[in-house]
């Protein structure tokens, strides 16, 4: 009895782990799509608006919860901190503490911060061009991830509950 129930929590525990892969590979695609949709409302903010970059952070943050949307809600509570630093090191200090509960990767921070390198600091033209830019670089990101998407994950499903039953016969 002792036998079956831990090899049932074995192969439980490690398709657990499995399906917590295969929702990574899953979500990435739709968060890098909800990144290029929130970059594409602040390039009109920029554009057309007159709020500062903090309200328009704080506006496409509000507009749904997810992980990515509490990437903006920070980058703008860090610009209204007023503590004197720059507008790059708002956006570094609010990514870097918001990156790990998105399922994206180095990648997509990469570009990210190349943009954060720009926004309020340049005219409204040059900030438009290089989200612009930054959008384009994200949808070929978007594109890769949806073929990992489709190549990964139903293995990761499949490995996690195989390796735990492989493990319960090594176990017998």
């Amino acid at each position: 009895m002792m036998k079956l129930i831990g090899g049932l929590l074995v192969i439980l525990a490690t398709s657990w782990l499995g399906f917590t892969f295969a929702g990574r590979v899953r979500d990435r695609p739709k968060q890098l799509r909800q990144l290029r949709s929130y970059l594409a409302i602040l390039k009109t903010e920029i554009e057309y608006g007159t709020r500062p970059l903090a309200e328009a952070c704080a506006s496409i943050a509000s507009q749904e919860e997810t992980a990515v949307s509490r990437l903006f809600q920070a980058s703008a509570d860090q610009l209204l901190k007023g503590d004197g630093s720059s507008t790059y090191e708002c956006f570094k200090r609010a990514i870097e503490q918001e990156w790990q509960r998105t399922a994206l990767q180095q990648a997509e921070q990469t570009v990210l911060l190349q943009l954060c390198q720009v926004l309020g600091s340049s005219d409204r033209q040059d900030q438009a061009h290089h989200l612009t830019m930054a959008c384009n670089q994200l949808e070929l990101e978007e594109n890769r991830a949806r073929e990992e998407q489709d190549r990964y994950e139903k293995m990761y499903k499949t490995m996690g509950v195989l390796t735990g039953v492989l493990l319960v016969i090594l176990m017998i």
